[in-house]
Parts: structure tokens; C-alpha cells; sequence
């Protein structure tokens, strides 16, 4: 009997046959020393293994790249989406598994253990650390951009995605499926599906429906014991753990069963820029107060960056409001002139559209453009060198406050702050619903942004130095004890856990940032169902201490 990852629905019938097979493959499987990048024999054992515990239905062979094939360095470029990460001194993997099979998953899993490899998953190449693709130790990377089968069930109004999915392919295929349809995720097109959902996914909907997360129903999971789980047979336990706790922590994510959500047939969008010249201090201020208590149809969200006034030689900071309204045009500059009269909203700022093409808006693309640029799986805009790092806010900022805030970025220049509102269905969802702990209380999320396209480690230093200098000035006005980061924005300033007897208390370090009081749940989920730690990052959910 085979998994065809082309019909994923039937996936859960098959899971009593799977786990029988697997398990005594791995029972079977022998310890040994890890190998090395340069050691021919060790490359031909670990192969030797993944062919011996794929499907011979479905050979592996075709989907290993080692460093001697000739399509190694643009398969591992392709998804690499920050140039901090591909320099010719950072480590290159052991080998890429380009999976094209469910079975080659389990293999990955079951040779990975067996040969003491590290393994890095990787569904979009997102992550802002480059987590998914690189290491300090011998390594492999087991890449799931062929699992990327979408089924859209508009009667059940649900719809089976593979990890390897892009959210531009997903949304495409809903809206082909039915224009009164969309379902809660980011903004950015190529971003895969695994990681986004898996470290909770947030969007220009959540106001409305929460996060990608709140809106999954069931999922498909390859264990440590290379067994295909689904919600039922992985239980309730390791199902919370992997809407928002990572799913890279705890297995393979092979798909999610999402929950689609309706969205009208007209939606609007804006953006508008205000300096300070045209009183962005008094529109922020106000927005802090309006954003996450407006009608939960409206997600506004703030770009704050440096630009040139129009006096010679001097900087000023610019304020771009950029919105999302399901509903028409009328009613939203009636909304906002009740509402936010200082933004000073007119007809001309309004465009209506499509919900898909609205993605487009937000991308920063033509809404005119062909939809079918949502299925191009390369990032329209240039591949930067980045850095990001992320808060909340809790409290409104004063006017001071905001002063003092722009004044800063105006010294260093160089940086970007989104302000991602929250409220509506946000705070409804108690903190324990899923591992993403950051709902009632928060007003707004921080990302802090710095992006640079000259190569080289003192350029590198001075842009994530600068971030670091915004996120330290920020220290008054943003949440304490913990200070909460978003699981999805990777920040390794946070912590690095290096996955060695002091793993738990490294993981504790960011764990509670990320999670709050669900990082304890979240240890002990990953003690029962990985107690060895075979899947592990650099921060990933540790074990509890022996």
C-alpha cells in the first residue's frame, strides 16, 4: 500500500499499516558514528540507508542532492531568502532531500537518527535566521518544496495543504475554488506553509479571524519513530503543540487541514504616507488608540521609516498607513471619518478589489497583474541581507514617548518599524488556546527591520548593530518580564541553544519569550514524543533535563 502525496485526504486510512513498517525499521536500525562532509563512504552509507527505507514505489534516488551534483548549489539557493545565509564561508549541508514522497520524510527521519545527523527542515526558506538551512555541526536538509498539494473542499469549506505550499498558491487556489472564500495568513506570497502555520501565522485578517493557527482542524505529522500521524492517532497534546509551538520541534509537518473563512466579494485597500511635517505624531498617536479597538473588518497597519525632507539635507520620519477593510469603500471612509478623522482618509486613497488581488496590493504589486504571479515560487522583490527583531506593546506610547521614538530612528537611519495592530478576535482567544501565547493585552506587535544588499561582516555588523540600538531604546514603551518576541520572526539574540546537557536551561532562556506560560507545556509534549531531541534547532523546544 502507498501515500500518494497527491490524494492527502486518503493519507489517514493508511496510518495502521505505516507505523508497523516503520518501527521495525527503525527498531532494526543500529547506532553509528556521525558522518562526515568529507568522507565518500559515510555519503554512500547514509544514501544507502534512504533508499533501503524509502517506498520502492517511489524511488529516492532522484530526490538527493549531494555536493558532487551538479544542481547542489542552485537547489540550495533557490529557497534561501537572506543573503546572510549564503556567503561562501557559511556550512553547506551534508546533503538535500528534496522530498517527493511521504516515504522519503520517514527515511529522512529514520537514516537521520541512524546516522547521528542533524536535520534542518525547510518549507520556504523564510525563517529570519536562516534556521532552516543552516548549522554549526554536520548536517542535512530535508527540503519539503514538492509536497505542496492543495485541496480546496468548498462543501466543507476546508482544505488539505502540504508544507512544502506556498501562501500564494494556497490563496490561489481558494479563490478558484470560490470568490467568498480566503483563509488568515501573511501577506507575503512565497512564504511556505509549514514553518508559517506551525509558528503560529499572522495576517491582515487576524482582527477578524484570528491567526492561521485558530483555523486548523487537523494536520499530518511524521514522528520520531518515522510513523504518519494524523490529529487523531498524534493525540490533542502533540496537535496543540504544533499550531504555534513549531512544528520542526516535534516531527515532519506534512500538512494542515485548515478551516477557510468567508471574505466579501469587495474589499478595500489603502496607503498613505504622512511625515512629521504633516503631522504624523498627532495620526500616530491617535492610531495607537484606534487600530486595535476599530471594527474588527479593519486591520491598519504602520510603516514608520527615515526618508529626505524637503529641506536640504535633512531627514524626517514617514508614516505609512496601509490597510485592509472587508467591506466597501463608502463604508470605510465613513467608519474613519467617525473614527480616525486625523488619518484624513479621502475617496481617491480607496481602491476596491478582490480579496486575492488585495494580496497583490499588499505585495506591493500591480493589482492589475495577472493572478497566476501568486503561483511564481521566487519573491518578486530582490533577496536582501536582513536582520528583524520583534516586541509587544501593551500600554499606549505618549506623545513624548513617540518623539523620543522617531527622534531615534532619525539618528540611525537605517531602520524600519511595522506596528501590527491587534484587539478584535485576538483578544478573545484565551493564551492557552494554542502555544502563541500574545493575545488579550497586546495593542500592537513590534517588527523591527533592517535590510542591506552590500556583502561583507563589518556591513552586516553595523545594520544588525542598529537594530539592536532601536530595540534597546524601545525597552520603556514594550512588554517586561518577559519581554515577548514572536516565535515566526526568528531572533537568535534571543538565545542560542546548542543542544547539549545545558539544553534545557539555554531553551528556557528565549522559550519563555516566545511562548510565556506555554513553554512549560510545550517541554514536556517534546520530552514524551522526542525524548532523544532528534529534531532540534538552534532554538527549538528542548527536553527535560535528565
Amino acid at each position: 500500500m502507498v501515500v500518494r502525496s497527491n490524494n492527502i485526504r486518503a493519507l489517514p486510512s493508511l496510518l495502521l499499516v505505516l507505523p508497523i513498517i516503520v518501527v521495525l525499521l527503525v527498531s532494526l536500525a543500529p547506532c553509528s558514528t556521525s558522518a562526515s562532509n568529507s568522507n565518500p563512504s559515510a555519503h554512500n552509507t547514509f544514501i544507502h540507508c534512504l533508499v533501503n527505507h524509502s517506498d520502492s514505489s517511489h524511488p529516492i534516488s532522484s530526490a538527493i542532492f549531494t555536493p558532487r551534483n551538479a544542481s547542489f548549489t542552485s537547489v540550495l539557493d533557490s529557497y534561501v531568502r537572506n543573503l546572510r545565509f549564503n556567503t561562501s564561508t557559511t556550512r553547506k549541508p551534508y546533503l538535500i532531500i528534496t522530498a517527493l514522497h511521504v516515504s522519503h520524510v520517514q527515511a529522512a527521519v529514520v537514516c537521520g537518527q541512524r546516522h547521528n545527523l542533524q536535520m534542518k527542515i525547510r518549507s520556504g526558506g523564510h525563517d529570519y535566521e536562516g534556521v532552516s538551512y543552516v548549522a554549526e555541526v554536520p548536517f542535512f536538509i530535508l527540503d519539503m518544496f514538492n509536497l505542496r498539494s492543495i485541496e480546496v473542499d468548498i462543501e466543507s469549506e476546508t482544505a488539505w495543504v502540504q508544507a512544502g505550499a506556498q501562501l500564494g498558491e494556497v490563496y490561489y487556489n481558494i479563490a478558484k475554488k470560490s470568490k467568498g472564500h480566503g483563509f488568515p495568513a501573511g501577506v507575503c506570497p512565497t512564504v511556505g506553509v509549514g514553518g508559517h502555520i506551525s509558528g503560529g501565522g499572522y495576517g491582515n485578517m487576524m482582527r477578524k479571524y484570528g491567526l492561521s493557527v485558530d483555523n486548523v482542524v487537523d494536520a499530518q505529522i511524521v514522528d520520531v519513530q518515522g510513523r504518519l500521524l494524523d490529529r487523531e492517532s498524534m493525540g490533542e497534546d502533540l496537535f496543540w503543540a504544533i499550531r504555534g509551538g513549531g512544528g520542526g520541534s516535534f516531527g515532519v509537518v506534512i500538512a494542515y487541514k485548515i478551516k477557510l473563512v468567508k471574505v466579501p466579494e469587495k474589499v478595500t485597500v489603502f496607503s498613505v504616507y504622512r511625515t512629521l511635517e504633516e503631522n504624523a505624531t498627532d495620526i500616530v498617536y491617535n492610531w495607537q488608540h484606534v487600530a486595535p479597538t476599530i471594527d474588527n473588518d479593519l486591520f491598519i497597519r504602520l510603516i514608520m521609516d527615515v526618508v529626505n525632507a524637503t529641506q536640504n539635507g535633512t531627514k524626517t520620519l514617514r508614516a505609512n498607513f496601509i490597510a485592509l477593510y472587508l467591506g466597501d469603500s463608502k463604508t470605510l471612509i465613513s467608519l474613519l471619518h467617525d473614527k480616525f478623522p486625523q488619518l484624513g482618509l479621502k475617496q481617491q486613497d480607496c481602491i476596491e478589489t478582490t480579496w486575492l488581488q488585495s494580496v497583490l496590493f499588499w505585495t506591493n504589486i500591480n493589482i492589475s497583474t495577472p493572478l497566476e504571479v501568486l503561483l511564481d515560487r521566487q519573491p518578486q522583490s530582490p533577496v536582501n541581507f536582513l536582520k528583524r527583531k520583534s516586541d509587544y506593546v501593551k500600554k499606549p506610547i505618549s506623545k513624548e514617548g513617540l518623539e523620543g521614538i522617531f527622534n531615534k530612528m532619525i539618528e540611525l537611519v537605517d531602520t524600519i518599524l511595522y506596528f501590527n495592530p491587534y484587539g478584535g478576535r485576538m483578544a478573545e482567544i484565551p493564551s492557552t488556546e494554542t502555544p502563541f501565547p500574545h493575545r488579550a493585552g497586546r495593542l500592537w506587535k513590534v517588527q523591527y527591520q533592517a535590510n542591506w544588499k552590500t556583502p561583507g561582516k563589518d556591513v552586516a555588523d553595523y545594520y544588525i548593530d542598529l537594530t539592536r540600538k532601536l530595540h534597546k531604546y524601545m525597552t520603556p514603551f514594550v512588554s517586561n518580564n518577559p519581554r515577548e518576541a514572536f516565535f515566526n520572526y526568528k531572533d537568535l539574540d534571543l538565545g542560542i541553544n546548542h543542544n547539549g546537557k545545558n539544553s534545557y536551561v539555554q531553551g528556557r532562556v528565549y522559550g519563555v519569550d516566545y511562548f510565556n506560560q506555554n513553554f512549560n507545556r510545550l517541554v514536556q509534549i517534546k520530552t514524551k514524543v522526542d525524548p532523544s531531541n532528534f529534531f532540534r534547532n538552534e532554538q527549538s523546544i528542548p527536553t527535560l533535563p535528565h
